[in-house]
């Protein structure tokens, strides 16, 4: 195998002038990855582990924390090297785990709901019932009407959101127009938005007050909407280590909460009765999961070409389209490239990070701990090191295509790398950004980071919902985005030239966004 791996590496040639001559692998070793891609293909057995087996894997949690080990062991049963748990960053909420949920409404008769406590919210003292009352507070001075009038009860915040029937098909692609026009370059005529900071601040101070009411009267939960289709959202409370446990608060669909809050403001007595019980945990880490197949040229090395998603979902589900969809490809990537052979130039590398649902925590700390001091501010020996990183966290839905973050120099590259996977569908090289996931963190540095393109599938009604689990997966889609994964991966980590760093950064690394 060795012998031939090394024919192919040699019939290697140039594809594309300038400055930096852009390579791609020859034909040959594109139908050897397409092969072990899909005639081989694991990404069955790894969606079921990553969902079934794993269950939901909430930052710090110690449902987390057991996935870490299960997932390291299973990164180094595929072959890889130096398979570890890495600390990335500090956690002041700690760790949080949901064992036990039992919401209904009692009168005026009885129905048992589909409910998903908040993240780091508290527990009911055992089963608890109680009066239903819905808080309509818009200002400071609507606070003063509820005080001396919640004690013992369960306060159900008002509806926020109305279900609306819906024409469109619960599940689509990208059509080729749309690709057409995600090609465009939207520089000219992009705008940048002006903070709202004031409305922001004020909305802060009022959910401050509210929630301070709250557990000065004692009430024995707070019940909000969220979620359709009779299916609950998953979000979290603030909260600290050492702080006291908060007030119970629970999500339930916007039909079973606007029921409840419709017959409350037509003078029906409701009733409702409640277990729930939440764990705490002085947990505060977040940690990333790493492994490599290292690279072999003299010269080369000790570069890095990464890939990555996201580890931590929220509890309620299983964290599959967001983002055990984004894992598994990544994992199937360096399974597909360790069952080839080839020895890469660069190092190739898999990093799952932790704490992105909260905000980015996981990636920050490896741009921190690799790239960038913002203490120092100054680069670190990981910088000049870093070739690629390519990031998944939109689902289970095909790859169509990357968004190239406004670097025109990465386009030469993509070019030549994509000709042999056009017929999987993976055509579209845009210049726009795109946010909200862990490519922004390196990003941020100037950095070659990028997200695919990827058809949406259901992903809009599903992600952050307890729907989340291994039927929101797509497996032949997943078997393409990893054998593109795979196939550019290889290609970055054998190319002589590399991607270059957008004039004028890095800029300081941001601190943890707030953000789900």
């Amino acid at each position: 195998m060795k012998r031939i791996v090394n024919l192919l590496i040699a019939a290697w040639v140039p594809v594309g002038l300038g400055l930096h001559a852009q390579t791609c692998l020859p034909d040959d070793v594109a139908y050897r990855v397409k092969s072990e891609g899909f005639a081989n293909s694991q990404i069955e057995e790894l969606a079921q582990f990553m969902t079934d087996e794993l269950g939901s894997r909430l930052a710090a949690s110690q449902m987390k924390l057991r996935a870490e080990k299960m997932v390291v062991a299973k990164l180094a049963e595929l072959g890889l090297s130096n398979s570890r748990v890495e600390f990335a960053f500090d956690f002041p909420k700690g760790g949080w785990d949901n064992e036990k949920t039992y919401v209904a409404m009692t009168s005026p008769y009885y129905c048992s709901f589909a409910a998903n406590p908040k993240a780091w919210s508290g527990s009911t003292n055992g089963l608890v019932s109680g009066e239903c009352v819905v808080l309509d507070v818009q200002t400071m001075d609507d606070l003063e009407k509820y005080k001396g009038k919640l004690a013992g009860k369960v306060v159900l915040m008002p509806a926020t959101q109305t279900y609306e029937i819906e024409f469109e098909p619960l599940a689509s692609r990208i059509t080729e127009e749309e690709l057409e026009k995600l090609a465009e370059d939207s520089r000219p005529s992009a705008s940048r938005r002006r903070p709202m900071m004031g409305n922001w601040q004020s909305a802060r101070q009022l959910q401050a007050a509210i929630a301070n009411l709250l557990k000065e009267e004692n009430v024995l939960a707070v019940v909000s909407g969220g979620g359709t289709f009779n299916v609950p959202t998953s979000r979290g409370v603030q909260y600290k280590v050492g702080e006291p446990e908060p007030t119970p608060e629970i999500i339930l669909p916007i039909e079973d909460h606007g029921r409840m809050v419709r017959m409350v403001k037509k003078g029906n007595k409701v009733r409702m009765e409640l277990d729930i019980k939440n764990t705490f945990t002085d947990n505060q880490k977040i940690n990333n999961v790493i492994a490599e197949i290292p690279g072999t040229d003299p010269k080369l090395k000790n570069e890095v070409v990464l890939i990555g998603a996201h580890l931590d979902s929220w509890h309620g589900g299983t964290g599959g389209a967001d983002n055990a969809s984004g894992c598994i490809v990544m994992m199937e990537a360096m399974r597909i490239i360790k069952a080839l052979g080839i020895q890469p130039k660069r190092t190739i590398r898999i990093g799952l990070w932790g704490g992105e649902e909260q905000g980015l925590y996981g990636s920050r700390g490896y741009a921190e701990n690799y790239l960038y001091s913002n203490e120092k501010g100054k680069t670190l020996s990981g910088y000049e090191k870093f070739a690629l990183y390519l990031n998944m966290d939109n689902g289970s839905g095909r790859f169509r295509g990357i968004y190239l973050e406004q670097n025109d120099m990465a386009v030469p590259f993509f070019e030549a790398w994509k000709k042999p996977i056009e017929s999987l569908g993976f055509k579209t090289l845009t210049l726009r950004k795109t946010g909200g996931t862990d490519h922004m963190m390196f990003d941020r540095l100037g950095l070659p980071a990028y997200q695919f393109i990827q058809d949406p599938l259901e992903y809009d009604r599903t992600y952050h919902t307890v729907m989340d689990t291994y039927e929101r997966l797509s497996l032949p889609d997943l078997k393409q985005a990893a054998v593109v994964t795979a196939w550019l991966a290889l290609n970055a980590a054998m190319d002589n030239a590399r991607i270059p760093v957008k004039p004028g950064y890095p800029e300081a690394i941001p601190a943890p966004m707030k953000r789900k």
